[in-house]
Parts: C-alpha cells; sequence; structure tokens
C-alpha cells in the first residue's frame, strides 16, 4: 500500500482518496525487503517514476530516525515524502520501543525535521494481538509512537473476502477522519485500489462491538497499562498524564491497575516518588 502511495507521488497520479499533486521526491527507507528484487519491482508494477526515489545508504551504518542523515537527504533531494518501513528497524539497537521516556525525544525529533522541511513522514508500524481495546492501542511500542503522529491509519483484512483489504483511520488530529479504503492483493493481478467502504476499525481489526464486551473501559485500560509498562517502571504521574491524554480517567485507571496487578512502590531516598511497575518487569 505504501508503495502504492509513493509510486503515484512520482507521478503525480491521483490517489483514491482524491487530488493529484505535481510529481514528487520521495525517500524510502526499509529494512525488511530487498531493494532491487522487492521494492524496485514493486514500484515498476506500479508504474512508478523511480528515478524520484531515493534511498539513504546504510551499508557503513545503520540509519535511526534522529540521525543527522535524514535532515540531510530530505534537504539534497527535496523529497516531499519520507516513508520508513518498520519503524522497530530504525529506532536503533539501543532503545526499547515500549519506553516512553526513549521514544518521545526519537519522535519529536522527527517531528521537527518534518516541520522545519516541509517534507511528510509515513512511519509503518507492525500491530499486536490485543484484542478488545480501542484501536489506537493496537500498535507495538509505547502509546506516545501514534500519540506523536498527526494521523493513524490501521491495515488489516476485510472479513469474508479473502484477497481484499482496507485502510481505516483510527486517529486524524488535524481533520475530519477519511473514509475507509479499499484496496486489493491477488495473486493474478496484485495490488489494485478497490474503492471507498463503511467498514469500521472494529470489523476490521476482527474486534467485539463496544456492546458486547464486559466493563470495556477498563479492559482498555488494563491493556494501556501492560502497554506503557512492558518496558519497566514509570512515575505514576506520568503514567496518569498519558491515561488523561488517551482518554482513560483516573478511577478506571486505577481500577485497571488493580485488576491486572500492577505494583505501586516509593522511589529510594532522595527519590520519593511513586512508580507503578507491572509484576512480572518488578526485577528488571
Amino acid at each position: 500500500m505504501a508503495l502504492a502511495v509513493a509510486s503515484a507521488l512520482t507521478t503525480g497520479g491521483e490517489l483514491p482518496w482524491g487530488g493529484n499533486t505535481a510529481p514528487a521526491n520521495i525517500i524510502f527507507q526499509t529494512a525488511e525487503d530487498g531493494l532491487a528484487d522487492t521494492i524496485k519491482a514493486r514500484l515498476e508494477d506500479a508504474g512508478a517514476d523511480c528515478s524520484r526515489v531515493f534511498v539513504i545508504d546504510e551499508t557503513e551504518k545503520a540509519l535511526t530516525l534522529d540521525d543527522t542523515r535524514l535532515r540531510e537527504a530530505v534537504k539534497q533531494t527535496g523529497a516531499k515524502v519520507v516513508i520508513i518501513d518498520p519503524i522497530q528497524g530504525y529506532l536503533g539497537a539501543d532503545r526499547d520501543m515500549h519506553r516512553a521516556n526513549e521514544i518521545r525525544p526519537v519522535m519529536a525529533q522527527l517531528g521537527r525535521m518534518a516541520e522545519e522541511t516541509g517534507c511528510a513522514v509515513i512511519v509503518i508500524g507492525h500491530m499486536n494481538k490485543a484484542s478488545g481495546v480501542k484501536s489506537i492501542y493496537r500498535g507495538l511500542g509505547s502509546i506516545d509512537i501514534a500519540a506523536a503522529a498527526r494521523s493513524v491509519l490501521a491495515v488489516g483484512e476485510v472479513p469474508d473476502e479473502k484477497y481484499r483489504r482496507a485502510i481505516v483511520q483510527i486517529k486524524s488530529s488535524l481533520a475530519p477522519s477519511g473514509q475507509t479504503v479499499l484496496f486489493n492483493l491477488h495473486p493474478d493481478f496484485g495490488f489494485q485500489w478497490a474503492g471507498v467502504s463503511d467498514l469500521t476499525a472494529d470489523e476490521v481489526l476482527n474486534q467485539s462491538p463496544m456492546a458486547e464486551r464486559e466493563a470495556p473501559a477498563r479492559e482498555e485500560a488494563g491493556e494501556f497499562l501492560r502497554n506503557v509498562l512492558a518496558g519497566g517502571k514509570m512515575r505514576s504521574k506520568d503514567v496518569e498524564a498519558e491515561a488523561k491524554e488517551a482518554g482513560i480517567s483516573l478511577k478506571t485507571l486505577r481500577d485497571a491497575r488493580e485488576r491486572i496487578g500492577v505494583i505501586c512502590k516509593k522511589g529510594d531516598h532522595p527519590d520519593k516518588a511513586w512508580y507503578w511497575q507491572l509484576a512480572h518487569t518488578q526485577n528488571t
């Protein structure tokens, strides 16, 4: 899907949600697929102008999201879009994507780069296997990744349609949410845009309807706590602040804390702050 969007951008082609732009340069960084045998082949199949697609050389040094080479490459190429696939491949070996304090500065710097250069950034991430929670919590890693993004899209299978996929918007900070966009991935015909739909994120991600879920707010709060505390202990005030941003009340958060067995401990002297920690990570 990202390569189909990239292809349209390089030629000024029309995208399924409408509108044309002048042909633009893009930077495509991938840690999962071969550039020659996979990425270029798919771009060519989609009709891309490959002379407008650039890649930062990682032969001698791996690229990270806060690497100065990213900003320099955007300026040198005049790229209007950077695509990162996947985010965990570009955080750096010394960073834990579940730790908010390690993710926040990286995402903030990436946002500043985008704002200062006028370049849009598309970051691709994988989803966890959790079910029965809000779609915004389905991304792997800290919720700060989704919090930093102005728009979050989820891509999933359309129920009962073998080759059809749906793109649903689960966050939109700067505009009304867009329609669900469909595409086909067929073994004989490849990638094809397939119009729009009224499918919801819950339907696409195989979640149960809200009305059928037991204590939905508490379940969501429990999943939120497992996510933010996965990397270790956090100050209670920081957890509560993130929960507030996610729309979780303090009472619901504390009920969930008791239910999933979060440990509350005061820091060692002279740090007298309270910390929250999952029971299975207390010795890490």
